[in-house]
């Protein structure tokens, strides 16, 4: 038996999956609304949780020191850059009111359904920025008696690295039929041919991407990992990511982020802490659910590397 014959074989006997089914641009207006509840529950609880401490006089200094320290969110490099000037009007605890209204204000508007593409755009970027002032100590022998992040930053914070593929993906769709954009500016339509597959691609590897770190480095410095089980997180990404048998990953996906959260409830917190946290999980609950509904798309899938690996990777060939 040659290599094409197997190829042959095995795609026909299906091991790879079947298609997924195509998305009209009705289902992208349900998709759009998925995940700006997901991505507005991200925004509206954290924007809260330091909005209220940081207008508080009793608890507005805790909160600063909080991402102040060594083991806070904003390293020397960008307290220095922001904060170097002690006569200017930009102070750590101006900074926090100022970020933390946008991210509150985001969050209602994502919800509601108000500036989605702009907000979207937005932050697919901006949660880049907690990747790059995250302080961290990676130097091989290096004093570890300052309390701080010994993780790279990136993997630190590969939720949030998740989460900007799931804005490009809203950007791309658009607020859908159920937002006040559509409603109040006529604007925010989805387009009418929705390129599911590529969109598709980007919100299966941003929930995957989060179960391999938390598969592969569990245990390590801040990995978050949903399981006990990293070879459960392995597997879930591994199958997300080749794009076959999407559903099922999604929903065993959906499955370990809900028992994550349900373990990190807590009855000596407030409702609200509770919710600020797991409010990232929120959001990779309603990717994995749309994932779940429309499947994870065509395009580079592993049937494609094992059928035609050359146009997999180099693309298509030119038409002469």
């Amino acid at each position: 038996m040659n290599i094409a014959s197997l190829r042959s074989g095995l795609t026909n006997a299906k091991l790879f999956g079947t298609p997924t089914r195509s998305v009209t641009a009705s289902d992208a207006d349900s998709i759009a609304l998925g995940l700006r509840l997901g991505l507005g529950a991200v925004f509206l609880s954290g924007g809260w949780w330091k909005l209220s401490r940081a207008i508080d006089p009793e608890r507005a200094d805790a909160l600063v020191a909080r991402y102040t320290a060594d083991n806070g969110y904003i390293n020397a490099f960008f307290d220095q850059y922001l904060f170097a000037d002690p006569t200017a009007l930009l102070s750590p605890l101006v900074f926090l009111i100022l970020l933390s209204a946008f991210e509150l204000f985001s969050g209602i508007a994502l919800l509601a359904g108000l500036f989605v593409r702009a907000l979207s755009f937005v932050y697919a970027f901006l949660l880049w920025s907690f990747v790059i002032a995250l302080p961290v100590v990676t130097a091989p022998g290096a004093s570890i008696d300052t309390a701080s992040y010994f993780s790279p930053a990136l993997l630190v914070q590969i939720r949030d690295i998740g989460l900007s593929g799931m804005c490009f993906v809203l950007f791309a769709l658009g607020s859908g039929r159920y937002s006040l954009d559509q409603r109040l500016l006529k604007r925010g339509a989805a387009p009418e041919s929705v390129n599911w597959d590529a969109y598709a691609l980007l919100l299966r590897l941003s929930v995957a991407i989060v179960f391999l770190v938390g598969g592969f480095f569990a245990g390590f410095d801040h990995i978050k990992s949903f399981v006990d089980l990293p070879i459960l997180l392995i597997v879930v990404g591994v199958v997300l990511a080749s794009g076959h048998l999407t559903r099922i990953a999604a929903a065993a996906a959906f499955a370990m982020v809900v028992w994550y959260c349900v373990g990190k409830m807590s009855a000596d917190m407030t409702p609200w802490d509770n919710f600020n946290a797991i409010k990232r999980e929120i959001a990779f609950l309603a990717a994995s659910g749309v994932l779940f509904v429309y499947g994870g798309g065509n395009t580079y899938r592993l049937a494609d590397l094992w059928r035609k690996p050359v146009s997999a990777v180099l693309g298509r060939p030119l038409k002469t």
